[in-house]
């Protein structure tokens, strides 16, 4: 065979120039999508200095400091607010680390506009941020439940030898469905379905939780405490025909009590069950926090009588004070020199 021949049917090397342009291609993209995002907070925050990068601007505590001050202001939530519409708008980016940043403010968002329900306040600016939150759990899950395996423990395992009759494998998968299949976005109604769509806010919240600062938790943990009500004491709810005057009495008196259906509940628990144990660095005001939060609202499930809840929040607290006692402190994968013999 011939050079030429040769070279001819040998495949042509590979190139990385067009992987190295496409590359340099997303990363200018998403380095103005971020600019622009960093640009247009610039304008509504005008009390501190917007970091220059969104990794710096997610654990900036100043700045962070002043969009929830802006957030807690009494027409915060309203349909004309700038810093809505820029949180709204961020979250339509494809950025994942934009999509941080607005989740970063989801516990505050959502105690905001849950406390201020009974209030009757004009909250489409809030409702159009979790509106958007649900609208992106409704495609990523694609019509689909959030599910778990949970293993069968009537059944032997490959370890053990089984005296009993032989299961097939149907009866050894157990199903828990951790999330329903979501309404589609276009059908779902704010005023009926509010802790629906709050909860899969709080849902997409925890699936980033590792990454959200200590404050964003803080805010949580408290927003948690207002919903239970002071202390996990209830009241009746208000009702439509009541006094705005009358509304606002009693949501101040209740502390932000509000109606706790397990839709909501369940994702609250997740998180703060990671507040409790699951972070990778002690902190101690995060954990009291969160334990108070468990034990406001393990009253407020005895008085409603809510078993789910109060098996939930129960547990928590009960790991809680497991972990913190000395009895429990022992690394049993350490060898114990008590009955060692010296010769």
């Amino acid at each position: 065979m011939s050079e030429s021949a040769s070279s001819h049917d040998s495949p042509p090397a590979p190139t990385i120039a067009g992987d190295s342009q496409t590359t340099a291609a997303n990363e200018s993209d998403t380095n103005a999508k971020c600019q622009t995002a960093i640009q247009s907070l610039s304008s509504i925050v005008t009390t501190t200095t917007i970091p220059s990068t969104i990794s710096l601007l997610l654990d900036d505590s100043a700045v962070s400091a002043a969009i929830s001050s802006l957030l807690q202001r009494p027409d915060s939530g309203s349909g004309d607010n700038n810093l809505c519409r820029w949180l709204y708008d961020t979250f339509q980016s494809t950025e994942p680390s934009l999509h941080l940043l607005v989740l970063r403010f989801v516990p505050l968002i959502a105690g905001l506009y849950l406390s201020r329900v009974p209030l009757r306040q004009p909250q489409a600016g809030f409702e159009a941020v979790l509106l958007a939150l649900y609208a992106h759990e409704t495609t990523s899950r694609a019509d689909q439940a959030v599910t778990v395996n949970i293993p069968d423990l009537s059944h032997p395992s490959i370890y053990h030898e089984s005296k009993g009759p032989a299961k097939n494998n149907s009866t050894c998968l157990n199903i828990a469905v951790v999330s329903s299949t979501l309404d589609p976005h276009g059908t779902i109604r704010e005023s009926t379905r509010r802790a629906r769509i709050v909860g899969v806010a709080l849902e997409l919240y925890y699936s980033e939780i590792a990454r959200m600062p200590r404050e964003s938790k803080l805010d949580f943990c408290g927003a948690c405490e207002k919903w239970a009500g002071q202390n996990g004491e209830t009241r009746a709810g208000v009702v439509p025909e009541e006094e705005e005057s009358v509304a606002v009495a009693r949501s101040e008196k209740d502390g932000g009590r509000i109606p706790l259906p397990w839709e909501l509940v369940q994702p609250m628990m997740r998180i703060l069950g990671h507040c409790l144990m699951g972070m990778k660095v002690e902190d101690r005001e995060v954990k009291e926090a969160a334990s108070k939060a468990c034990q406001s609202l393990y009253l407020r499930a005895l008085h409603d009588i809510n078993p789910k809840a109060i098996l939930a929040a129960g547990s928590l607290l009960r790991l809680r004070e497991m972990a913190l006692d000395p009895k429990n402190q022992i690394d049993h994968t350490e060898i114990s020199n008590d009955n060692v013999l010296s010769v």
